[in-house]
């Protein structure tokens, strides 16, 4: 007979008791907050969704649009893109 039998791994740990995972998020929170910032939770496109592709070329191509009539825009992009070493090739 066993004496002490295996225990689940929520019967091993305390909710009290933080982890040590917990306590390094914690400290590397305090630390942010004590230099000003604050956590911000944002909310962006799922890249993996099968129809991002298609809304984000729908989008660009939308964009692309607009632009072509803007030649001084256009020639800002082009001399700003022969800056970059391999854009252009």
């Amino acid at each position: 007979m066993l004496r002490n039998p295996p225990q689940t791994k929520s019967q091993r740990k305390s909710p009290c008791m933080p982890t040590p995972v917990a306590l390094r998020v914690k400290k590397r929170r305090d630390a942010m907050r004590a230099a000003g910032l604050r956590p911000l939770q944002i909310w962006v496109p799922d890249t993996r969704s099968p129809n991002f592709a298609k809304e984000a070329r729908r989008q660009s191509l939308l964009v692309a649009k607009a632009d072509s009539g803007d030649d001084e825009l256009v020639g800002l992009l082009e001399s700003s893109a022969a800056l970059i070493p391999g854009w252009t090739e």
